[in-house]
């Protein structure tokens, strides 16, 4: 064969490793199931709302399941007067640090213990006991010793979301790949980078997992706080407004609890999102 015969790619090497091809989708093949699902949800909610109505002071007595529309009337007239921004913000913060403060301690204390198996044995069936006691049965204890205010929301909280990151971290740790830790150990590493390198990573599902898990216990430990006693906040106006036999009112506040757990539980799988590298490649 003569060189002008030579086709162009005999003179070059051709590409080793992952080729990468260019594939071209519609928005539908993108986004298609992600819009189902919203539709199908958007769809069921909105018959579910149109039912209630129907069946409010029809079928059902009003006072007992009121009606969507004065719910929605009582949410802007709460807002108008400023009602529904202050007692919200109150009991966002109580929730947020009660969150925070309850999931570093419970993180924190479930690597310690998880780390050392004789100490947990050891005081495995006393937190045990104290993850049973009921919390709200904890809330006069706590009014005792710092009173009503602030504080005792978030503490309230900050217990019930301890025990629950607590619980799975500490699962987590307990069951690293004990032969990724000797194969560090072999390579010459200390305990700091076993630490960081294998058990930190390898347990930062279970982590995750007690985060999830904890988000709504926030939430109920700063409401319950409130309902035992507060003049202020979401718990307060449930009370206020079960006293008064306002069921909008209630039903008002339970809809602004919802929108305030929805909107944790995206900021946590923000946070999972952004931490899904430390996990292990699953095979």
């Amino acid at each position: 064969m003569s060189t002008t015969d030579t086709p162009p790619e005999a003179g070059r090497a051709l590409p080793t490793g992952a080729v990468r091809e260019d594939v071209r989708r519609t928005w539908w093949q993108r986004h298609g199931a992600t819009t189902t699902i919203w539709a199908t949800r958007t769809a069921l909610l909105v018959v579910m709302l149109v039912l209630w109505q129907a069946a409010s002071g029809r079928w059902i007595d009003d006072t007992f399941i009121s009606r969507p529309s004065d719910i929605v009337d009582r949410l802007g007239t709460w807002w108008a007067d400023g009602t529904l921004a202050d007692n919200t913000w109150i009991t966002v913060q109580e929730i947020v640090y009660g969150f925070l403060l309850g999931a570093a301690a419970g993180a924190l204390a479930g690597y310690l213990l998880g780390a050392s198996r004789f100490v947990y044995r050891v005081l495995d069936p006393f937190i045990m006991a104290l993850y049973a006691i009921p919390k709200v049965a904890l809330a006069p204890l706590f009014i005792v010793w710092i009173g009503i205010g602030m504080d005792m929301k978030v503490l309230l909280a900050a217990v019930t979301v301890f025990f629950l990151v607590f619980l799975n971290t500490a699962a987590a740790v307990r069951e690293v790949d004990q032969g990724l830790v000797d194969a560090v150990r072999l390579m010459g590493g200390d305990r700091r980078q076993i630490a960081l390198k294998v058990v930190l990573p390898s347990s930062m599902a279970g982590f995750l997992t007690g985060l999830k898990v904890s988000v709504p216990y926030a939430l109920i430990g700063a409401v319950i706080g409130e309902l035992v006693a507060s003049n202020r906040g979401l718990g307060y106006l449930i009370n206020d407004a079960a006293a008064q036999f306002d069921t909008a009112g209630v039903f008002a506040t339970l809809v602004v609890l919802s929108l305030i757990a929805g909107a944790l539980n995206i900021l946590v799988g923000m946070l999972d999102r952004r931490v899904n590298r430390w996990k292990p490649l699953q095979k």
